[in-house]
């Protein structure tokens, strides 16, 4: 189906979002078009309406919305022929455009504001004119917000969907595909002048990065992902030691095998266990990312605004505690290190998943395998948690039944 011989009646665009509307007529005196039905939805839409938007009260009109067909266009050009001439040119965009229905939401929105009013003239209606009782109001301040939990809101969809309601509309006017304003638009696609000649002798492939370079690309292309998502594309680009890190801050728990078979082929094993101690701590043979690194110093935590060094040393306890036994209590967790219970949760869900009667378990099985194949480097992580356990100690006041059992 097109529109090409459909009237248009406007034309408006928001350029940040770069969000395309068009409004076009509907022909209703079509042998395909349901008279009663058009006539329902226009009084569904405009009932009690001092500016209805079907004019007719029938459905005569449709709204066409646009979104975007690809998110990064640097790649696509438009070519057109002349003279045996390509004529290329970089495309900035592509919109596809789509009938939208947001006349079912008004529909809805109004049948539900007028059973809500309905429902309230009845109740006071049947209300005596008595006062009604006093009530007690709790009144409660809100927390300072901290950098993360601003930028977490500022990312949700309430407040984008709020961004982008602001923008104001403006509006354009359409041009038939024969006009002569659309020809003279067309025209631009041809080049006027000649440009620098082109090597052509360079193989596919050379000619294709000399187009596209891979670097401009990476950075270019990077998408806005989760801060929980890690794409393997932005993984390639980094060095080893990001590398290790990156995926230890994704995953927080992993046995080395697993992280072999996530690095590139070539990466040396011993390269790898060298740069992971660097980054996590050794728990029953697996690798827990250093609280240090997931929580770096002046920052807070994005639940409650707790400062890092008191994350970090409850996070230190808990993975002190899997180091000896396979199941923690929650409720003794939180008795230590005396965080809010989101905290508590948060640093057990990264590390453990409960279980019933028993408490949480450590999440990964005892590589036992990592145990015999490098006994050095596991009676050096232990002299770490020995120290470690020492700090912990002065810090958090650990009772002498605590300490007993790392024995």
């Amino acid at each position: 189906m097109t529109y090409d011989n459909v009237e248009h009646l406007s034309t408006r665009m928001k350029p940040k979002q770069q969000k395309l509307e068009m409004e076009l007529t509907v022909d209703t005196t079509s042998s395909h078009y349901a008279r009663s039905k058009g006539e329902q939805i226009a009084l569904n839409v405009d009932h009690g309406s001092d500016q209805p938007f079907y004019k007719s009260d029938l459905m005569d009109k449709q709204v066409l919305s646009s979104t975007k067909n690809i998110t990064s266009p640097s790649h696509y050009c438009v070519g057109i022929l002349k003279d045996d001439e390509l004529h290329l040119t970089p495309v900035a965009g592509v919109l596809q455009l789509r009938p939208t229905f947001g006349y079912l939401d008004t529909a809805d929105s109004k049948a539900s504001e007028r059973s809500a009013l309905g429902g309230a003239d009845g109740a006071e209606s049947s209300q005596d004119d008595e006062e009604e009782p006093l009530k007690l109001v709790n009144v409660k301040y809100s927390r300072p917000e901290s950098e993360e939990a601003k930028t977490r809101r500022m990312a949700s969809y309430n407040y984008l969907h709020k961004k982008n309601e602001e923008e104001r509309w403006c509006q354009l006017k359409y041009h038939q595909i024969d006009d002569m304003m659309s020809d003279c638009e067309r025209q631009k696609l041809f080049c006027v002048r000649p440009g620098e000649p082109i090597d052509m002798s360079a193989q596919p492939k050379e000619y294709l990065k000399m187009l596209i370079p891979e670097s401009d690309v990476m950075e270019e292309e990077k998408p806005p992902m989760p801060s929980n998502v890690l794409s393997m594309n932005q993984l390639k680009i980094m060095s080893l030691n990001d590398q290790i890190k990156a995926l230890l801050i994704n995953s927080k728990v992993i046995q080395l095998q697993q992280l072999l078979s996530l690095l590139p082929s070539t990466s040396d094993p011993t390269a790898v266990l060298r740069s992971l101690q660097q980054v996590a701590m050794m728990v029953q043979g697996c690798w827990v990312i250093k609280s240090e690194v997931l929580h770096p110093a002046d920052t807070m935590s994005s639940v409650t605004g707790v400062p890092s060094e008191a994350l970090c040393k409850g996070r230190d306890f808990v993975m002190w505690k899997f180091t000896n036994s396979r199941y923690v209590v929650r409720k003794d967790i939180a008795s230590v290190i005396k965080l809010p219970a989101e905290d508590v949760k948060d640093i057990l869900e990264q590390m453990s998943v409960p279980k019933v009667h028993l408490g949480w378990e450590f999440r990964l099985e005892q590589d036992t395998d990592f145990l015999k194949r490098y006994p050095d480097v596991a009676q050096r992580q232990q002299m770490l948690w020995e120290a470690k356990l020492q700090q912990l100690t002065k810090v958090l006041k650990l009772q002498q039944k605590d300490k007993e059992c790392l024995l």
